[in-house]
């Protein structure tokens, strides 16, 4: 089967599209026939190195594991023995960082609690731009956040794929949105949902007066200090990624920077829960919420998605489809 392998750390320019093996499923796995994946700043992340922490978890030097890829949609093609909830044919979705990535693939082979059945009104690659993203949203209102109805609520860099499901969630949830992103992407974040939009290059949240409830920036540049004097008294800043500095100042600083009973500064990574894929499938299926695609590439050209992403100007989430005919759009 054809995937996308890196062997050293660096730009796109390091992946390449190579034969490997066809994975075969265990006893608790599932093999799937990938159709769709989507590429996300974890993928750049583990790509690049930028991060030194990458190195430490994925290799000093180089890649221990030389694939890429967590977010995938696809059709089961064969069960492990003990597999109860799915069978071949079934169509799939799910978050698979956590066993090994290798979205960028063909095929690949993942115990089964790592899948959802897919949303049955989505195409597999609407299916694929969901997992990572809208859990990172949910989660960072929900839980890092404590989101509740009424509270004003600022989704900083509100375009980019974590940042378009932060905008639905925070308004399905009740609170009054306020969206930050450029000029271009302030009617998609109105018809996403957004009460309020600010074009960062013309105002400055930080230094106006408006206080809010929850923050949430998304890879967001402004340091630690501003983010903590536009809060309310009782305030929470939620990172979910950025720049080294923005992760080392969550990480770091945001601790040592919280109060008791008062303002309070983290950070949220995505975790898989099966029961948010179920509760994310639900939403999509009755349309509450929707995945926004800005770019499709075949696998041949994983190195243009990521390119693409990695410039930053990404407008919601970009789509690898391993269909033949595929073009880039």
């Amino acid at each position: 089967m054809k995937a996308i392998v890196y062997h050293e750390y660096g730009s796109p320019d390091v992946l390449r599209l190579e034969e490997v093996e066809k994975p075969t499923p265990s006893d608790d796995e599932v093999l799937v026939e990938i159709k769709a994946a989507s590429v996300n700043a974890y993928d750049w992340h583990f790509l690049s190195a930028d991060i030194f922490l990458i190195r430490l978890m994925a290799g000093l030097l180089k890649p221990k594991n030389p694939r890429l890829g967590a977010d995938i949609a696809g059709r089961v093609e064969a069960v492990g023995k003990n597999v109860t909830q799915f069978r071949p044919g079934d169509e799939v979705f799910g978050e698979i960082g956590a066993y090994g990535n290798g979205a960028f693939a063909e095929y690949v082979s993942v115990p089964e609690k790592a899948l959802t059945l897919k949303p049955v009104n989505l195409t597999f690659e609407q299916a694929a731009a969901v997992p990572m993203a809208a859990l990172t949203a949910l989660q960072a209102l929900r839980d890092a956040g404590k989101l509740q109805p009424g509270q004003k609520v600022l989704i900083n860099g509100a375009s980019g794929g974590v940042g378009t499901f932060a905008v639905q969630f925070a308004r399905l949830f009740g609170a009054d949105v306020t969206a930050v992103c450029s000029a271009r992407n302030l009617d998609q974040a109105r018809a996403l949902g957004a009460d309020h939009v600010i074009d960062y290059a013309k105002e400055d949240f930080t230094q106006s007066e408006a206080r809010y409830d929850l923050i949430l920036a998304v890879n967001g540049y402004h340091p630690i200090s501003a983010y903590k004097r536009a809060l309310t008294p009782k305030g929470i800043y939620v990172m979910a990624g950025g720049s080294m500095a923005q992760i080392f100042q969550a990480m770091l600083l945001g601790k040592w920077m919280s109060v008791k009973g008062g303002k309070q500064m983290g950070g949220v990574t995505a975790r898989i829960d099966p029961k948010d894929m179920l509760f994310l499938k639900e939403l999509l299926e009755a349309g509450k919420i929707v995945p926004v695609i800005d770019r499709r590439y075949p696998l041949s050209d994983a190195a243009g998605a990521l390119r693409y992403l990695g410039a930053g100007h990404a407008r919601g989430k970009v789509v690898i489809t391993m269909e033949r005919n595929s073009k880039t759009q």
